[in-house]
């Protein structure tokens, strides 16, 4: 790699420098290998250092267009390369891939650290901020200026050259660390196979055994039935599968992930980055991470965390305990004589839900196609928005992904949605939003890329991808964030989409889910994938029924990981800490009931550790749960979920706006009002279980 990185021919023949041409913009896939990655990183670098340096170092007194206009146009070659790198490096990586993101992150993260750090730079930045009140600047002007500076103090640029010093080197190893996590996590994933003989199919429905099929060709054993650490293959075997012996084994399998030893274990990585961020909190003048973290956020310090997270908790665990009883109910009526567990629960849940609801997954899934419930995400789109997707012909990363352009009302180019639904070894487990490139307005009208990224199980040949209940509901959540982006409306890149708090930004997401279960998209979309008749009245009454049905578990199981979370980075000393054992005793100070098991346990729990978006703001979902919940009442306060005047409000108040208001006032603007907690337990079917 050392040999491309010096200018001249190798330099010009990299595919990643110059412009791209191909249609949209996009990168020229097909030319781009491993090696020119780090040639690219090193001329990007090497120029943004430069642009830098001019804006610090300039003559001319500091204005608002000299200074933060100017610095928000530079590092274009770097964000364009590395908006890909990422792509890539998340949804079809390799080892080549992987050793470059190990070699790279900890120099990226050096590099934000020398610009955010530099006190030239501050001082011109802080100098326009004081004059602000002078300078005429709009509304987004000074929302911009504000969050500069804002930043830059929160990164340490007044503190003294000592500290400044030891703070680039703490985010340096947590880059590297990071980095090292989520890749310990993908390793595990992929080294786990439960194969299954014939014997070990019992209650295993159709759509199940086809995917294990797939799932062991793909990994060599053709007429074998693979189980992997996916969720889209792990949770559906869990919940059929009659053999108890092999649940417990595959469900230990999955919470062990990063905890088994060896080089890929991540307690020791987990301990560091806890270590290092307490240090790094301290270093800016907060007791603790936490408070650090939450104090740039809506809910601004720990003890609001806590009074919510408290409050559903209390509930939760009382309707989770009405629901162990009646589980257990089931298992003794079966002749069971064990106390249930948890790898016992996804199964015995199906059971109640078929005798109570007369209704299980097996039934429910064949209305459910991937190709269907994409064209209900747009229908929605549409109706809400005016926004049409019409199919992309272009080269991509990878022949699973699907491109679509996107059109407003009037039939202008709004973007280009790219969707990559399957699961694969290449690819990290979850699902997520990014994108190739932001919507912007300061450097011309730069439209958006934005992608999806999934982990269905992929179909075999000739046959329908089939989605769960929940699978659709992850696609429309994801579609939501899509949507945050692409209808993004801002000048300036910081404001830009996605670019808001960690605690407002889960808002687009979950409250899009709510169409799912507007009527009329389900009775539109939700057909039957081998006679394409709708789903029956009385099955569709019968699936809206079950909206809180196993809702105390699903809600134990979140918070529980939050409450992890927010009590592992409130520690004001974290040397020498036991993570697991730590994570041990949270969850019996809050009486974590034995039967159910935290959504992500510590040490693969990538939300916090790989990269650290969510570290101290797991809580984020359900604060935003909170704003979904009463924002989609706004809609049905008005009869109709496609209401015109409300669905403009949103769009020009929350999907369009970005960072441009603090986040309260952006939902005020939309709703007239903060949210109380009310919507979001009726939501959860928690308002009967009284806090006790």
């Amino acid at each position: 790699m050392t040999s491309e990185r010096s200018t001249g021919k190798k330099d010009e023949a990299n595919p990643l420098n110059g412009r791209w041409t191909a249609a949209f913009g996009l990168p020229p896939f097909a030319m781009i290998a491993p090696e020119h990655f780090r040639a690219a990183f090193d001329r990007a670098l090497a120029a943004h250092r430069a642009e830098i340096a001019a804006i610090a170092g300039g003559p001319q007194p500091p204005e608002f267009s000299n200074t933060i206009e100017t610095f928000e146009r530079s590092g274009a070659e770097l964000t364009r390369v590395s908006n890909l790198f990422f792509v890539l490096a998340g949804a079809d990586t390799g080892e080549a891939l992987q050793a470059i993101e190990r070699d790279i992150s900890p120099v990226l993260a050096r590099h934000d650290s020398d610009i955010y750090l530099n006190a030239e730079l501050f001082g011109r930045i802080d100098a326009v901020w004081r004059r602000r009140e002078a300078l005429g600047l709009d509304d987004e002007q000074r929302r911009v200026l504000d969050r500069y500076r804002t930043l830059f103090v929160r990164a340490g640029a007044a503190l003294e050259p000592a500290a400044k010093q030891r703070l680039a080197e703490i985010g340096e190893r947590l880059a590297s660390l990071g980095t090292q996590f989520g890749q310990n996590v993908l390793a595990d994933e992929k080294a786990y196979a439960l194969v299954l003989e014939q014997a070990d199919l019992a209650g295993l429905p159709d759509f199940v055994r086809t995917a294990a099929r797939g799932a062991a060709e793909e990994r060599g054993l053709a007429g074998k039935h693979v189980i992997t650490l996916l969720r889209s293959s792990i949770e559906p075997f869990l919940t059929f599968s009659a053999r108890r012996d092999l649940r417990e084994k595959a469900h230990q399998a999955w919470i062990m992930r990063g905890e088994n030893g060896g080089k890929t274990d991540n307690r020791a990585i987990v301990a560091e980055m806890v270590a290092l961020r307490t240090e790094r909190a301290q270093l800016l003048g907060y007791k603790t991470f936490a408070d650090y973290r939450l104090d740039d956020q809506m809910a601004k310090t720990p003890r609001a965390v806590r009074e919510l997270l408290d409050n559903v908790w209390t509930r939760a665990r009382i309707r989770a305990a009405r629901e162990r009883d009646e589980l257990q109910a089931m298992v003794r009526a079966e002749g069971g004589n064990f106390a249930l567990a948890p790898w016992d629960w996804r199964y015995y849940s199906e059971k109640v839900r078929k005798a109570r609801f007369d209704l299980d997954e097996a039934e429910i899934k064949p209305y459910f196609q991937l190709e269907r419930m994409i064209e209900a995400a747009f229908e929605t789109a549409r109706r809400l928005f005016g926004l049409s997707f019409t199919p992309a012909d272009v080269p991509l990363y990878h022949p699973d992904a699907r491109a679509f352009e996107v059109k407003d009302a009037d039939g202008r180019h709004v973007g280009l949605f790219i969707g990559d639904y399957f699961a694969r070894e290449s690819k990290h487990s979850g699902a997520w939003m990014t994108s190739l490139r932001d919507q912007e307005k300061l450097t011309g009208n730069v439209r958006p890329i934005i992608l999806n990224v999934c982990n269905f199980s992929k179909p075999q040949a000739g046959e329908p991808a089939l989605l769960s209940f929940e699978d659709a509901r992850t696609l429309f959540h994801e579609f939501g964030h899509a949507l945050h982006g692409l209808l993004s409306d801002v000048t300036y890149p910081l404001l830009a989409g996605t670019s808001v708090s960690s605690d407002f930004v889960e808002l687009p997401s979950q409250l899009y889910e709510h169409w799912l279960e507007v009527p009329e998209i389900l009775k539109t979309y939700a057909r039957h994938c081998r006679t394409g008749e709708p789903m029956p009245q009385a099955m569709l009454e019968r699936l809206l029924a079950t909206r809180t049905f196993n809702q105390g578990c699903a809600t134990v199981e979140y918070t529980s990981s939050a409450l992890v979370d927010i009590e592992l980075h409130s520690l004001g000393d974290a040397a020498a800490l036991d993570v697991v054992g730590f994570e041990r005793a949270t969850l019996a100070r809050i009486k974590m009931p034995e039967e159910i098991a935290m959504r992500h346990r510590t040490p693969h729990f990538q939300h916090l550790f790989s990269g650290g978006g969510y570290a101290a703001g797991y809580y984020s979902y359900l604060w935003s749960e909170v704003l979904d919940a009463d924002a989609f009442n706004a809609f049905e306060e008005t009869g109709d979920a496609f209401d015109p005047a409300t669905a403009r409000r949103l769009c020009d108040f929350i999907y369009a706006a970005g960072n441009r208001r603090d986040p309260a006032e952006a939902y005020k603007a939309f709703r007239g009002r903060l949210p109380t907690l009310d919507a979001l337990l009726k939501k959860r079917g928690l308002d009967d279980a009284a806090a006790a």
